[in-house]
């Protein structure tokens, strides 16, 4: 999976269906989706997932030393990789049909897809985002200055694996249903409804569209930046065919629908470890 869908991107999954992503032809059964996870390196994104639990206290105004040694426990409990795993699999299961998986196999378990998949890896399991948020700035700024066509691969790439306002309603998305959950549980003291909390989110839209799309930019400069601007153009040629563009709005649906399940369960498991905050 590319470096960018680590930037949030959510599509329900009943648009899925609607789409006519699942249910089509014969469904793949769950050792080939084992396989699946593994080749296209979505079992590590799956992972990473993880990394974005520090995000949740800030969404309601606190941190996460407010939780004391009790944080660090909630996380492993609540993002459990086996747990996030399981759960891919009910899915795709009744979802992702052999002709598609197939498709996503064939290109991802050749020599240049499984060298995407170890740098992909790397990217998505790196704690320290401000490292590599710097040095991906770096090359990006380098490659404007050189007026270097492979900027211009790369934004390609990132647009293929997902669109920004789709990223966007991603965030929208998991932040209203976290905080909804947190009030739900008595974590926060909401003084607005559901419908005035959207309404707040959509005024900061064009600032949060410009900052995704920069961070996809250096996101993707880092990741790469060991092809060639060959491999970058097959890359995303390859993203682009029109059934792995259904793959990957499969993978982003259920990526993030996890992702928006267990920020639901975390709020519920933030109860009585944090005093109430207003939001």
């Amino acid at each position: 999976m590319t470096a960018a869908i680590r930037t949030f991107a959510i599509i329900s999954l009943s648009l899925v269906f609607a789409l006519g992503v699942g249910g089509l032809a014969q469904a793949a059964d769950r050792d080939r989706l084992e396989a699946f996870l593994e080749v296209t390196g979505f079992d590590v994104a799956l992972e990473s997932i993880k990394l974005s639990a520090d995000a949740a206290p800030n969404m309601i105004g606190v941190q996460t030393d407010d939780f004391g040694s009790e944080w660090k426990r909630i996380v492993e409990e609540v993002f459990d990789t086996d747990q996030m795993h399981d759960m891919a699999l009910d899915i795709l299961e009744q979802t992702l049909d052999d002709e598609l998986l197939t498709h996503a196999v064939e290109f991802y378990a050749s020599d240049l897809g499984q060298r995407l998949v170890v740098a992909e890896n790397a990217s998505h399991l790196l704690e320290d985002d401000a490292a590599k948020t710097e040095q991906g700035e770096s090359i990006v700024a380098g490659l404007v200055r050189l007026g270097s066509p492979r900027l211009e691969e790369l934004k390609r790439l990132n647009a293929a694996s997902g669109s920004t306002d789709a990223s966007l309603h991603a965030i929208q998305e998991v932040q209203v249903r976290f905080i909804m959950a947190a009030a739900v549980a008595g974590v926060i003291e909401m003084q607005m409804d559901e419908e005035d909390l959207r309404e707040n989110l959509r005024t900061q839209e064009g600032e949060l569209r410009r900052r995704m799309q920069t961070s996809a930019l250096s996101g993707s400069a880092y990741t790469y930046q060991a092809f060639s601007d060959a491999e970058i153009t097959a890359y995303a040629d390859a993203l682009e065919n029109p059934k792995m563009q259904k793959v990957y709005a499969l993978m982003n649906a259920v990526q993030f629908e996890i992702m928006a399940d267990r920020f639901e369960a975390m709020a519920s498991r933030m109860q009585g470890v944090q005093s109430s905050q207003e939001l």
